[in-house]
């Protein structure tokens, strides 16, 4: 935590020199990299084999030893060169924007640093509906019933064995008979599927809403920071908490029309699944399974597309009290009009993300080593270093 505390906060500055030098040290892999595919491909002039035509083997290496393997490659990255050469030249503007929107992002979060815990909540929310929804779960799958059938039925008589009979009504109309009415086994009743399908879909619904509520309260937070004009004496004092305050009292409907449109899409997800495996193996439904492969990838991207929708209405929502529909609606036409610098800058932004996991990552494991190997002598001085069998195990934890 204290690590990725400080990441955040050097963002303030560190933003622009890690996009810069990334783009920088993108063109000169690609540069090299062309460069040596060329240099190659010369140096295998006249070498015996070299200029064989392309076969297909399993002996990988023996399309190194070919001019036209090198060839290709330095095509294709200089095409990769050019590409980010032009890419970059005309999203100057927008690679810049990006920077300082992130540089921003870190100046807010620094004067309101309990937007770093407020995860925690929602993350605990999530457990909370996962667990009841597992003990639901496993109630409706343990929800058997005893299940009769009829046994020694008489021949000439009105009734056959292994009919499904209850023992009081069947003992009362057939009183003079050898047939009785026997347990058979304990079966799980037929609308249990539907039940468990039902409570499939309270899960998605109530997950979906937690995380919708927590994008929202994050968006209220960061708007009560942006509108303020003198920062940070017109920020409030416990922006988040107010933030959460506001969506609970005048958003809840919002946020749960939005989150139901997630989870309906997520339940036709389930079925569609669910119907494939159940004509897996059978004959003659290639038109069937081609169809069901169609309608998977289109609700996965409409779950993709309408989550990305929400998320941007949410915001709007947060920011000027309007209704989910309002609000959608002016997202949609918002992102549409700026598609070019939401894609630049989202992209940015994940990618200065990743970097920052990869070195929190990178620094708690390397260090997490040298202390369990007790190779920091300072430290083991100080902090006593605990016996484990497995150093592994805690370096992989942390």
């Amino acid at each position: 935590m204290l690590v990725s505390m400080v990441y955040i906060i050097l963002m303030r500055w560190l933003a622009g020199i890690i996009i810069y030098f990334t783009i920088l040290a993108l063109y000169g892999l690609l540069g090299v990299g062309t460069f040596y595919c060329f240099w190659y491909w010369k140096q295998l002039e006249g070498v015996e084999g070299s200029d064989q035509a392309l076969q297909f083997t399993t002996n990988l290496l023996s399309y190194l030893r070919l001019r036209t393997t090198w060839l290709i490659f330095g095509c294709v990255l200089g095409a990769l060169l050019l590409i980010l050469l032009i890419t970059t030249l005309c999203l100057c503007n927008r690679i810049r924007l990006a920077i300082a929107l992130i540089k921003e992002a870190s100046r807010a979060v620094g004067h309101m640093f309990s937007t770093l815990f407020w995860p925690i909540f929602p993350f605990i929310l999530e457990v909370i509906v996962v667990c009841i929804w597992v003990a639901i779960a496993v109630f409706v799958s343990t929800s058997y019933s005893s299940k009769f059938t009829v046994v020694d039925a008489p021949t000439d008589f009105n009734l056959t064995n292994g009919t499904d009979c209850t023992p009081a009504d069947f003992n009362a109309t057939y009183p003079d008979t050898t047939a009785r009415c026997q347990f058979s086994e304990w079966a799980l009743p037929s609308y249990t599927v539907y039940l468990q399908f039902y409570n499939l879909f309270m899960l998605f619904w109530l997950v979906n809403f937690v995380i919708a509520l927590g994008q929202m309260t994050l968006a209220g937070a960061f708007a009560s920071y942006y509108w303020a004009f003198t920062k940070p004496h017109d920020i409030p004092a416990f922006p988040v908490f107010y933030s959460f305050l506001r969506s609970v009292r005048y958003h809840l409907g919002s946020l749960a029309f939005g989150s139901l449109i997630i989870a309906i899409i997520q339940l036709i997800r389930v079925i569609l699944e669910y119907i494939e495996s159940k004509l897996k193996g059978k004959a003659d439904n290639k038109v069937v399974m081609y169809i069901l492969k169609c309608m998977k990838c289109f609700f996965w991207l409409l779950e993709k597309v309408m989550k990305f929708i929400n998320k941007n209405a949410y915001i709007l929502i947060a920011i000027y009290g309007k209704n989910f529909c309002t609000s959608s609606q002016e997202a949609f036409w918002l992102l549409l009009r700026n598609i070019l610098r939401v894609a630049v800058v989202n992209k940015l932004t994940d990618f200065v993300i990743l970097l920052g996991k990869l070195s929190v990552t990178a620094v708690v494991g390397i260090a997490s080593f040298f202390y369990f190997t007790d190779k920091i002598t300072f430290v083991s001085s100080i902090l006593a270093v605990p016996a484990v069998t497995y150093y592994w195990t805690p370096i992989v934890v942390s």
